[in-house]
């Protein structure tokens, strides 16, 4: 049984990194202005998460949620291909808080360093937001903080 689940955990670990690999892609492109809005949405998302019971399963439908993990990733990832900003920003990050909550305390090795990763890419979004504006959306949204 735990080659399965170790097999399971390697194709998911794949999957997750080969998506992060486009969405890194993504987030290269991105304007300044555009960094700031996600910053921004993803401390929503991460918000709304941690009220979840499973926050590796926000956004997931009810009768999903004993799958071995949440729709939220193939949601945010399908949404990052819009070609709507407003759509593709809330793709984004949805997608990283989904992922931060999925690897967050993963026995392994592959999905630990992803979660690093995903880490790295939330820091550098939340450095790019001046630190005046930063507390102006905290303030607009305190439950973000």
């Amino acid at each position: 049984m735990q080659l399965i689940t170790r097999l399971i955990a390697l194709t998911r670990g794949v999957q997750l990194r080969r998506q992060f690999k486009e969405i890194e892609k993504v987030l290269e492109q991105l304007p300044a202005n555009s960094r700031r809005q996600l910053a921004a949405l993803s401390m929503r998302e991460f918000s709304n998460a941690t009220k979840c019971e499973y926050p590796h399963l926000y956004a997931t439908p009810p009768e999903e949620k004993y799958s071995p993990w949440g729709s939220g990733t193939a949601i945010g990832y399908e949404r990052m291909k819009s070609d709507s900003l407003q759509v593709r920003l809330r793709g984004l990050a949805l997608w990283l808080t989904v992922t931060f909550h999925e690897t967050k305390d993963s026995p392994y090795a592959d999905q630990r360093e992803l979660h690093r990763q995903v880490m790295r890419t939330l820091r550098t979004l939340k450095e790019s937001v001046p630190a005046s504006e930063m507390s102006q959306l905290l303030a607009n949204h305190p439950q973000a903080a």
